[in-house]
């Protein structure tokens, strides 16, 4: 018998994949002989396992020049067997490296029947998967021992390389359509048990829910605008009605803001009490009161703030599984996107890195099945159009900043459009723009396109619906302000809060600047 040329591994090679001493790396070379036999005598059945192995997979160089003959041959729509793999092999130079005719013929001794030829393939495979890691784990260990390495760069080069092993490797079975049939069934039934007939979760804008029947899930939503439009203050209004009004909890990654300005935000929106007084504390009695009554609706939401500055994709998807694992997390809101970076991984220009991280966005989105909603700004496009009226600064789908792929990868892309902002006070019809904003859907995967106009007060950074008239509190001094249709309300019970400081007292005042604590 005529015993092919092993030209396997070379010591080097052998090394470098090997970190432990004397331990053997995963291989199955049985089954990569009953595969490559299977493959020569089953004419489907390459067709079972070309998505499921590469050359690469194979640890037996000789059966990896073998399986790459065939995958040439599959590619040229040529039949597959014994003859044309030994001349595909002839072609290359290669017959005489892989044993020959002899070791070719040989291989088909090796496999009874081509049944479990998939079932082969896959374990083949993980094989292959365990080396990469092994291989990967052993590179990490050499360049964590070197001192030069920056740390930091190392473990996002590590995440960026471990999860391309792990796009590279995780597929998903295709599935007959009956039990998708059947889940998109309980869906609309359970819409239809809804009094509010949405499907996804409800943003608490009335308009914009009828027309995208919430958020869905597996959706990747971006809202662009450009700066001083709002996206802050629209993803937290919307947050709170998400969360406090319907009980769905939230993850805010901020890479703008600290928490405590996002809570301060937050603070502003929900007590409807001036940013400004937020940042200094001089509130008056009844806002003081107010403060307090009104803070109540944020202890216990279910809302998860994270500031990490410069946030990788890689690390907010493991935070993001953690959120869905541990609190169940029904929606991801980033601000904004183009913080974000995709260190760890190659990319020539930042238009591709911002490809990378829209493409991974709609990953997660899918992955873990919850709309993920992504601020964005636009080009300075939008203030260089000329032209009067309400639309000549409307937004369109080109200015998205720095790449076509978010277009691309977005299942819908809104923009915050407040005419107000460019000195523009009334429409065509003669109708006041004044503290009005458009949200506006110029892409729908799955819907209508169109507008939906909300109320917007800055001074709390708030936006609501156009029909909410502003509610009155009450000052629990015995007088509203405002109007006196919420003065039956009793006097809430502080808790723990701290008393309120009497205001003209000296003694609970800072001599020096005269601002009363908060």
């Amino acid at each position: 018998m005529i015993e092919p040329k092993r030209n396997r591994r070379s010591p080097k090679e052998q090394a470098a994949q090997m970190p432990g001493l004397g331990r053997l790396q995963p291989q199955a070379r049985e089954l990569e002989e009953a595969v490559l036999g299977a493959l020569l005598l089953e004419k489907d059945a390459y067709s079972m396992v070309s998505d499921i192995l590469k050359p690469e997979c194979f640890y037996d160089n000789i059966h990896r020049q073998i399986y790459t003959a065939i995958v040439d041959l599959a590619v040229a729509q040529r039949p597959v067997d014994m003859l044309t793999v030994t001349e595909q092999l002839r072609k290359k130079g290669e017959l005489e490296e892989v044993g020959g005719p002899f070791y070719i013929t040989q291989l088909t001794t090796k496999v009874l029947s081509a049944a479990h030829v998939d079932y082969h393939a896959r374990i083949i495979a993980q094989k292959y998967l365990a080396r990469e890691l092994i291989s990967f784990t052993s590179e990490v260990q050499g360049k964590a021992f070197d001192e030069s390495m920056d740390v930091d760069d190392l473990m996002q080069e590590a995440e960026g390389k471990l999860f391309e092993i792990s796009q590279r490797n995780v597929k998903k079975d295709v599935v007959q359509i009956n039990p998708v049939i059947k889940e998109a069934l309980e869906n609309i039934q359970q819409a239809a048990k809804r009094e509010d007939g949405l499907s996804g979760i409800p943003t608490g804008f009335h308009k914009l829910d009828k027309m995208t029947s919430g958020w869905q899930k597996s959706d990747l939503v971006i809202i662009a605008a450009r700066p001083a439009m709002g996206k802050t203050a629209f993803v937290l209004s919307m947050a709170k009605n998400m969360a406090v009004d319907n009980g769905a909890p939230v993850a805010v990654f901020s890479l703008e803001m600290s928490n405590v300005q996002l809570v301060n935000r937050l603070i502003s929106n929900v007590c409807e009490l001036p940013a400004e007084k937020i940042k200094n504390g001089k509130f008056s009695d009844h806002e003081w009161e107010q403060l307090f009554y009104k803070i109540k609706d944020l202890n216990d939401a279910p809302i998860f703030v994270d500031d990490t500055p410069s946030l990788s994709v890689f690390e907010l998807r493991t935070k993001a599984r953690r959120l869905v694992r541990e609190h169940g997390v029904k929606c991801v809101i980033i601000d904004y996107l183009q913080l974000m970076n995709a260190s760890g991984m190659s990319y020539g220009s930042r238009e591709q890195e911002v490809s990378i991280i829209s493409r991974s966005l709609k990953g997660l989105a899918k992955e873990l099945n919850i709309p993920v909603i992504a601020l964005s700004q636009l080009n300075r496009s939008v203030e260089s159009r000329t032209g009067t009226g309400a639309e000549a600064k409307r937004p369109q789908l080109s200015d998205l900043r720095e790449s076509g792929a978010i277009e691309q990868d977005a299942d819908m892309v809104c923009f915050i459009h407040r005419p107000e902002y460019y000195k523009i006070m009334e429409d065509e019809q003669g109708n006041s723009l004044i503290g009005m904003a458009e949200i506006i859907i110029a892409k729908h995967r799955n819907g209508p396109v169109g507008d939906a106009r909300l109320r917007f007060r800055g001074e709390f950074a708030k936006f609501m619906n156009q029909e909410d008239d502003r509610v009155p509190m009450p000052d629990f001094v015995g007088n509203t302000y405002g109007s006196k249709m919420n003065s039956g309300i009793p006097d809430a019970p502080m808790g723990d809060y701290p008393p309120i400081p009497p205001v003209g007292e000296a003694s609970f005042l800072n001599q020096q600047d005269d601002v009363m604590p908060f």
